[in-house]
């Protein structure tokens, strides 16, 4: 296990009723700005709650965020905040509205043009307005992380930053919220928590088996639950503990002290970027094939895997990883999540632009052994097909 620093300040607020306590939560004489994407938080109630828990408190609206945010939707957030003079932030969604709000909060006051927060990983901001998440769909885990990624739709650029002042201050968790979700929103977002623990898990062995067993038991429990999520959408059991592991997914708890990968991630960030796909569906495209692709270097944690999540100890190991990553591929199908290009109408024409686009966004080291090149993506995207 390497050396490590853990850093988390996000409180979270966890349970039914919670959103009540905006009241103790955001300060008494804050400005305060909600951000929320389409019209389902108010038709659900989600958003009148929110401004009844905020009291007397100034408070404007800004709606509109996409599921994946653009960087043209949220600099208006950024206009309407310096010309009304607002403070505090408020996100009421998913992670993409969570993601847009810290873009938000750290280019208000940034200094130059706020794209260089994406161009720069976010390693340029010195500042940013406070703000905390009301969480409505478990997925990204960005409500106790400080990562975001933002598309710019006139260069179909998508790039991900990172820093420790965009941390949301509090992020309140009601698993009722999630009860009316589409199921293509809760499988996406069974997928997304999914991929971000094997991101972190599926690399080399580190003897790190405190950070193994806890990836491994937030891997089983997607797997136990995400079906009933479906199936029983109004089981707050169900909800509660799949919005947990969500949020611990990603909360940087699992990641300390062992390697990281992230291949995956940053190859499906182009496929949205080009062609608009759910970032969950780019996830459950690249994954196996990036695990069949790099199945040598992963072999270790692979054979783990397959053991210890699937329960496959039968056959040599060339056999165990084969079924370890036929089972995952059939994980994702079964949630209705579909893992081939193909089935998206994307054909072997895309391949090279999306090459393409990772050069230009310098994504030619990746993985945990920075091994991952442009021939490497190459032949994982055509296994994509």
């Amino acid at each position: 296990m390497q050396n490590f620093e853990f850093y988390n300040p996000t409180r979270i607020v966890f349970g039914e009723g919670r959103i009540a306590e905006l009241n103790r939560l955001v300060p008494e004489q804050a400005r305060v700005l909600i951000l929320f994407g389409g019209e389902s938080a108010r038709r659900n109630g989600t958003l009148a709650e929110v401004e009844a828990a905020l009291g007397e408190r100034h408070v404007k609206h800004f709606g509109g965020i996409e599921p994946n945010p653009s960087y043209e939707t949220l600099m208006r957030a950024v206009e309407q905040v310096r010309a009304e003079e607002l403070d505090f932030l408020l996100a009421v969604g998913g992670g993409s509205v969570i993601d847009g709000t810290k873009f938000v909060a750290a280019a208000v006051n940034y200094s130059g043009d706020p794209w260089g927060i994406l161009e720069t990983g976010g390693r340029k901001i010195t500042q940013a307005l406070p703000f905390g998440s009301v969480l409505t769909l478990p997925a990204t885990g960005s409500e106790m992380n400080d990562g975001s990624v933002v598309t710019r739709k006139a260069t179909k650029t998508k790039l991900p930053f990172k820093n420790a002042l965009v941390f949301p201050q509090f992020s309140v968790l009601d698993p009722t919220k999630t009860y009316t979700l589409p199921p293509r929103q809760v499988a996406n977002g069974v997928v997304d928590a999914f991929v971000h623990i094997a991101e972190q898990y599926l690399t080399y062995p580190a003897n790190a088996p405190v950070q193994d067993r806890f990836a491994e038991g937030l891997l089983t429990t997607l797997i136990e639950l995400g079906p009933l999520a479906l199936s029983d959408p109004k089981n707050y059991d169900v909800r509660a503990n799949l919005m947990w592991v969500a949020t611990l997914a990603l909360n940087g708890l699992i990641g300390v002290g062992v390697p990281q990968d992230w291949a995956t991630h940053m190859v499906g960030h182009e496929i949205t970027a080009l062609h608009g796909l759910d970032h969950a569906q780019t996830l459950a495209i690249v994954l196996p094939a990036m695990l069949q692709e790099r199945r040598d270097a992963k072999r270790g944690k692979l054979l783990q895997y397959a053991e210890r999540v699937w329960g496959l100890t039968n056959g040599d190991e060339e056999q165990r990883i084969d079924a370890a990553i036929v089972r995952t591929r059939d994980f994702f199908e079964s949630l209705g999540v579909k893992t081939r290009l193909s089935d998206y109408n994307l054909g072997s024409d895309v391949v090279e632009p999306l090459v393409e686009q990772l050069k230009t966004h310098g994504m030619v080291k990746l993985g945990e052994h920075r091994d991952v090149d442009l021939a490497t993506s190459r032949r994982v995207l055509e296994a994509c097909l």
